[in-house]
């Protein structure tokens, strides 16, 4: 059997998979479903943080996730796609940004309750107008683009020998006549053979698994993140508001996400995606509204598709007992742990040690029929 490692899925996850793989001297094969590109990678706002109401498990998964990107920035502190200077959160509900701040306060997570006069000064770029009496500032968060990410991941990929397969379609794990994964193939029928079999494919993950005979709960949905041209805008922390998400993006842009239109989003049925003109132009005259100055924000391009989410919102991370060799990689939360989970996974496939912190998130939890 070969020592191969193949890979489904060129996304962020996959891609740090393969290239912890690499360093640790394995052979790998990564196969994309289309063109190489960032597939859910693209649609993320990619906010760092792990100031949500998490379990603590869940909780020391994303801050070590957060971690890994202070070391790469620690690495490369002139890059424009990646940086930590903070977060600014409100709703319209004061008493929900108190419990928030009073959850994380008890976590050991940095947390400030500024008053708005405060916080206008602390977070450039952003109209004090907007603001309520009183926000929520993390000064220990930040914002990563993915897609400059994994174009450093890419290069590094193909330094260290790593073979790329695009436009292999909707693959499968190909398993032996003992139950392991023994290899991977592609929608034309091309097989290749394979030791570990990693699935990486975001939202569609549980379709692989499915043609394996395994049933993952699944509660992806869409999600939409848009892109402005660029503007003099001067923000530089993730602002999170009742009707916007924002942060900086290269290029003195700005990317935005929210939830609000998302039911007015449509997927066609040539499978690509509709989204109406109106949320464009709402979407760009929010994010102005937030701005000082109130500039005129213009909507250069927009990303929607599937947000991969398991069916309990926890990540999906191990070796499939049902599918010994076959590891699943499957998170809302894959930004954040973009660097964190491909470090742990590669290094349970190097050593055949499972790792402490993906032992909360084992596909094992769920029951898929198998005997014990």
């Amino acid at each position: 059997m070969t020592d191969r490692t193949a890979i489904l899925g060129g996304g962020v996850l996959g891609l740090s998979t393969a290239v912890e793989l690499l360093r640790g001297r394995a052979e790998v094969l990564l196969l994309t479903e289309a063109k190489a590109s960032g597939g859910a990678s693209e649609r993320s706002l990619s906010w760092l943080n792990a100031g949500g109401a998490y379990g603590e498990q869940y909780f020391r998964l994303r801050m070590a996730g957060i971690d890994r990107y202070r070391s790469l920035l620690a690495r490369r502190p002139g890059a424009d796609w990646l940086a930590f200077d903070g977060g600014l959160y409100w709703d319209d509900d004061p008493f929900e940004v108190i419990e928030r701040h009073n959850r994380q306060t008890r976590d050991g997570y940095e947390a400030r309750m500024l008053e708005r006069g405060d916080a206008a000064a602390r977070v450039p770029g952003i109209d004090p107008g907007v603001l309520p009496h009183r926000v929520l500032f993390n000064p220990g968060e930040g914002w990563v683009a993915l897609p400059q990410l994994m174009r450093l991941l890419a290069e590094e990929f193909t330094a260290r020998g790593g073979t790329l397969v695009e436009d292999a379609g909707l693959c499968s794990v190909v398993a032996g006549e003992d139950g392991r994964a023994s290899g991977v193939r592609t929608t034309d029928g091309d097989e290749y053979e394979a030791g570990t079999v990693v699935v990486a494919c975001g939202a569609g993950t549980p379709a692989v698994l499915a043609g394996a005979g395994i049933v993952l709960p699944d509660a992806s949905d869409p999600a939409v993140l848009l892109v402005s041209e660029p503007l003099h805008h001067g923000l530089r922390a993730v602002l999170n508001t009742p009707r916007l998400s924002v942060r900086p993006h290269p290029g003195s842009r700005l990317a935005m996400d929210h939830t609000w239109y998302l039911d007015l989003v449509h997927r066609r049925e040539d499978g690509s995606w509709d989204v109406p003109a109106d949320v464009l132009e709402d979407v760009a005259a929010e994010a102005g509204r937030l701005l000082a100055g109130n500039p005129e924000v213009r909507i250069k391009s927009w990303h929607a598709g599937l947000k991969p989410v398991p069916g309990d919102g926890e990540p999906v991370l191990g070796e499939l007992r049902a599918l010994p060799g076959c590891w699943a990689v499957f998170t809302h939360s894959g930004a954040t742990l973009g660097l964190i989970a491909g470090e742990l996974v590669a290094d349970e496939i190097l050593t055949g040690r499972r790792h402490p912190l993906l032992e909360p998130f084992r596909p094992e939890r769920f029951d898929f029929g198998w005997e014990s």
